[in-house]
């Protein structure tokens, strides 16, 4: 259940971030951010940042449900 409840700040953050640092015109170096295009709505996005924030967040909530 920890890992459910950590997607939603997982891609939270990952959205926030790579818009910050993507709007800039910077890849983020390992980040790999890339500017993706689906139905019309453009956006910025990490898939590396992704996996890190939401496993950092599954840890956290796994912590506190310990």
């Amino acid at each position: 259940m920890a890992f459910i409840k950590a997607l939603l700040p997982g891609f939270l953050l990952t959205w926030i971030v790579s818009g910050v640092i993507g709007s800039t015109g910077s890849s983020g170096g390992m980040l790999a951010i890339q500017h993706s295009f689906i139905e019309g709505h453009s956006f910025y996005w990490s898939w590396s940042l992704f996996l890190a924030a939401t496993g950092l967040a599954w840890a956290l909530f796994w912590m506190m449900d310990s």
